[in-house]
């Protein structure tokens, strides 16, 4: 064996086993599990006792991992910090007061939950068991819908980037509807068994998404349409997300660490948790509360607030416990056709005051979605290559 190949790594102590990357052929384990059409639930319930190599992290990933919890151990900062979590009960008579919350969070956290945000929990319980429904369905009716076509508004796969990542592959599986692309979907084109939970809680997703950008506007200072008229609401995609139960959550992630690249994200998960943001240095659980929707801030809402809201990065741990749902509705506008530029906000920059220069220059959102997907994750930001 060729020691140049041989890479060692520990976790909790323990020497993995070494890997002999001369005789692994990652293409052919990729193309294996793809052409089964049964994603990362095949793999997990198939009773292999060791997750396959495909999703096994690089030791070194593996090893820095391990010393950053060793040090998160010892300071303790991820124990004594929460995400803000903002109610919109009375918003009426608290409206300035939740337009404050909510310009606080976006600028430190990019992240916050909602309470009394108008779902009701009986729609949002539902809408998850629907997800369940759809990804345990049998796999020869799930199978018609598995495609890595980027235009097609419904399919189902185990990720977009499953031949163009450089990462190990993510242990999720991830059922999605385009639902305004800008367009109504034809609901006909949705699977019988998931339907109409779905077009009932994107309904109310939709509301409350017109409220939450209405509020983000007035918390940076703008008339309360000012983002609505930008189209930052035209588009609404729905990704319903399965995390299966893995043998060995310690080896591989469920979502690798990135931010999301649309204007805004309103995240429904259940109660298992793994949802992690980066907070200061500090990966921060997002720890699921009852009745509660989760938003992000994405990368054009901080191109265009010229940085003054933070599109956060996050990830989610893979777990023995499961499976783990949820669903991400993205805010965004066209991603195919749109050629509107987007820039930072006149209103929020100056040229007097250098504290409120240009950040990033203009750019439309197809072109922006064609670097965001083309970097991969290496660990910059997209953003960057837009700054000035």
């Amino acid at each position: 064996m060729n020691t140049a190949s041989m890479k060692k790594a520990y976790i909790n102590g323990e020497k993995l086993a070494v890997q002999d990357d001369s005789c692994y052929n990652r293409m052919k384990e990729l193309k294996a599990i793809d052409d089964t059409k049964t994603g990362v639930k095949g793999v997990a319930y198939s009773g292999l006792l060791n997750i396959p190599r495909v999703f096994v992290r690089p030791p070194e990933e593996l090893a820095e991992e391990e010393q950053y919890l060793l040090l998160a151990d010892k300071s303790k900062f991820h124990e004594k910090v929460r995400i803000p979590v903002i109610d919109l009960e009375g918003m009426d008579n608290r409206r300035e007061e939740i337009v404050k919350e909510i310009r606080l969070a976006s600028e430190s956290w990019g992240f916050f939950q909602l309470l009394n945000h108008g779902v009701p929990e009986t729609i949002m319980d539902e809408m998850l068991k629907g997800v369940a429904r759809f990804h345990e369905q049998d796999a020869d009716v799930k199978k018609q819908y598995y495609s890595r076509e980027f235009t097609r508004k419904v399919k189902y796969n185990t990720s977009m980037d499953w031949y163009q990542s450089k990462s190990a592959a993510k242990w999720k599986d991830t059922f999605s509807c385009a639902m305004l692309a800008p367009d109504l979907i034809n609901s006909r084109e949705l699977p019988d068994l998931c339907r109409d939970i779905i077009l009932e809680y994107t309904g109310h997703v939709r509301i409350l998404g017109n409220t939450l950008i209405e509020l983000l506007s007035e918390a940076l200072g703008l008339e309360k349409d000012h983002l609505r008229d930008m189209d930052c609401t035209k588009f609404l995609s729905v990704l319903c997300h399965y995390y299966p139960p893995c043998p060995q959550p310690n080896l591989t992630m469920g979502t690798y660490k990135h931010t999301d690249p649309n204007f805004f994200t309103l995240l429904l998960q259940d109660d298992i948790g793994g949802l992690q943001i980066l907070y200061q240095n500090h990966w921060i659980d997002v720890k699921p509360t009852p009745g509660a929707i989760v938003i992000n801030i994405g990368d054009l809402l901080q191109l265009i607030s010229n940085a003054k809201f933070k599109s956060a990065e996050h990830r989610v741990l893979a777990n023995q416990v499961g499976p783990r749902l949820s669903v991400a509705s993205f805010f965004g506008t066209n991603v195919m056709q749109s050629t509107k530029l987007y820039g930072p906000i006149k209103e929020l920059i100056s040229d007097e005051d250098e504290s409120d220069i240009p950040l990033y220059r203009n750019v439309t959102v197809p072109d922006y979605m064609k670097q965001y997907y083309s970097k991969g994750n290496d660990g910059v930001h997209a953003l960057s290559h837009f700054k000035l």
